[in-house]
């Protein structure tokens, strides 16, 4: 019974392969800012690094009040760089983390 599990899979990954790909590029329009950011001390390390990844709608989004200042931030970039591969250099999240802590 292995020996023509084994066979059948040779045969669907040999089907697979001779395949044609038609893959055409996608082509989208993304929807204008509606927002802003706030000026501040390091805007441009904000909007040149945060910026490459979500619009500045989705950063005013984010959670406020006084729970939410440089401890969120601190973990919120880190998870960024760590989890989602965010290119941030390690110079810049200090940056980062005192503007979006003191702007919002």
């Amino acid at each position: 019974m292995n020996r023509f599990a084994l066979v059948g899979l040779l045969v669907a990954g040999s089907a697979a392969i001779a395949l044609p790909v038609s893959a055409k590029p996608l082509n989208y329009d993304l929807p204008e800012e509606t927002a802003t950011l706030k000026p501040g001390p390091n805007l441009d390390v904000v909007q040149g690094n945060c910026g490459a990844c979500h619009s500045s709608d989705y950063i005013q989004t984010q959670p406020r009040g006084p729970k939410f200042k440089k401890d969120f931030w601190q973990a919120e970039v880190t998870k960024m760089i760590k989890v989602y591969g965010a290119p941030i250099k390690e110079e810049d999240v200090p940056k980062i983390v005192d503007y979006l802590s003191v702007t919002y």
